[in-house]
C-alpha cells in the first residue's frame, strides 16, 4: 500500500523551491532589536534536530546579543512547523531548522510562502537499530532473517517523508527487503517501542539512540553515511556491511521565510560558522556523529538540490504519495 500524508503535503517542496531567491527589502531595518527570535523545530524535544538546534541557538544568541526561543511544533513529519514558520514575518525574527534529505511543506490557502536557505548546520548519519534481545549478529544476518519472514519486519522513523523514512526505503530497495514503515513524531518514543519489541527496527538519528546502544539495550547494525562515526567506532557503514553505494546522509539546514533581508541572511550565515566552533555545538555534533561544513546560502541550496534529486526518485520507487 502506498504511504500517504495528509492533504496538500508536497514532497520536496521544500528545500528545492523552498530555497528560492529572497526579495530584498526596500530599506534595511536594524536587526536584531529587543524582540526575541523564534527558532522552530518540527519535532519533539530530545531528538537529533532538537539537540543540534538548541546548541546552535545558545551560541548564536550570545553572538548577536539577543534571546532565541526554541519552539517545538511536532506533527505531520515536520510540516506543521513549516506551515507556522511560513505564516510568520520575514523580518528575521523567525527561523526554522529543516531536516533532509527529503522534506515537505503544506501549501494551504494563505500559506503559499517559500523559505530562504541561510546555511547548513550539519550533516551526519542515521543509525539502523534493533532490539538487542535475540538480535541477528550483523547486517548480513539481519537481511537474511528479513527475507525469510518478510511480512514481520517494521521500521520506525521520525515521520513519513523524512530523511529517516527515505533511508529505510533506500535500504529496502538495495537489500531486497520489505520492511513496513511506522512513522513517529520524534526519536524518543520510537526508541522505547523498539526496545519494547513493538517495532522491529529503527532508522533514527544518533543522538537519541547512542546511550541505549552503549548500554546494550539496542543493537546497531550500520550507519547510513559513507564513513564511521567516532561515537560508534565499531558500527560499520552500510557499504562496509555489504550494501555497495548506499549513502543516506542526514543534514540540517537553517532557513527563514522568503523575503528576509539579505544582510540578515549573511549575518546569520557567518554566525553559524562561529557557533560550529563553540563547545556546546562541538559536543552536540560529536554526540550525533555530525560534521560541520561551512556553506554559503547559495552553496547550501545546491547541496540540497543534489540530495533532493536522488531521494525524490527513492520516494517514487517506494510509492510514497504526497497529496
Amino acid at each position: 500500500m502506498p504511504t500517504r500524508l495528509s492533504r496538500r503535503l508536497v514532497l520536496g517542496v521544500s528545500l528545492a523551491s523552498l530555497l528560492s531567491s529572497p526579495l530584498a527589502f526596500a530599506q534595511a531595518k536594524p536587526w536584531p532589536t529587543a524582540k526575541p527570535i523564534t527558532w522552530m523545530v518540527g519535532f519533539v524535544p530530545g531528538g537529533s534536530v532538537d539537540a543540534l538546534t538548541r546548541a546552535f541557538a545558545q551560541s548564536i544568541s550570545a553572538q548577536i546579543g539577543q534571546t532565541i526561543v526554541i519552539e517545538n511544533k511536532p506533527g505531520a513529519s515536520g510540516a506543521l512547523a513549516l506551515q507556522a514558520a511560513a505564516r510568520a514575518g520575514n523580518d528575521g525574527y523567525t527561523l526554522i531548522t529543516i531536516p533532509g534529505p527529503v522534506v515537505h511543506a503544506t501549501r494551504q490557502p494563505g500559506v503559499d510562502k517559500e523559505f530562504r536557505a541561510i546555511g547548513l548546520l550539519s550533516q551526519g548519519p542515521i543509525v539502523m537499530i534493533g532490539g538487542a534481545a535475540n538480535a541477528p549478529a550483523d547486517l548480513s544476518a539481519l537481511i537474511a532473517a528479513m527475507k525469510k519472514t518478510p511480512d514481520r519486519w517494521t521500521f520506525a522513523s521520525s515521520g513519513t517523508g523524512t530523511g529517516q523514512h527515505l533511508a529505510g526505503e533506500l535500504f529496502n530497495s538495495m537489500a531486497g527487503t520489505q520492511m513496513t514503515h511506522i512513522p513517529y513524531r520524534g526519536g524518543g518514543q520510537a526508541v522505547s517501542d523498539i526496545m519494547g519489541g513493538q517495532v522491529s527496527l529503527g532508522m533514527l538519528g544518533a543522538t537519541p539512540v547512542l546511550p541505549h546502544i552503549q548500554s546494550g539495550a539496542l543493537k546497531a547494525y550500520a550507519v547510513t553515511t559513507p564513513y564511521r562515526i567516532p561515537s560508534l567506532p565499531d558500527v560499520p557503514t552500510m557499504e562496509e556491511a555489504g550494501l555497495k553505494g548506499y549513502d543516506a546522509t542526514q543534514y540540517f539546514v537553517m532557513a527563514a521565510p522568503a523575503g528576509i533581508d539579505p544582510a540578515i541572511v549573511d549575518k546569520l550565515n557567518a554566525s553559524i560558522a562561529i557557533a560550529a566552533r563553540s563547545p556546546e555545538v562541538t559536543q552536540a555534533l560529536s554526540a550525533g556523529g555530525q560534521v560541520f561544513q561551512p556553506l554559503s546560502p547559495a552553496d547550501t541550496q545546491r547541496f540540497v538540490q543534489k540530495s533532493l534529486d536522488k531521494f525524490q526518485d527513492v520516494a517514487r520507487r517506494a510509492n510514497i504519495r504526497f497529496n
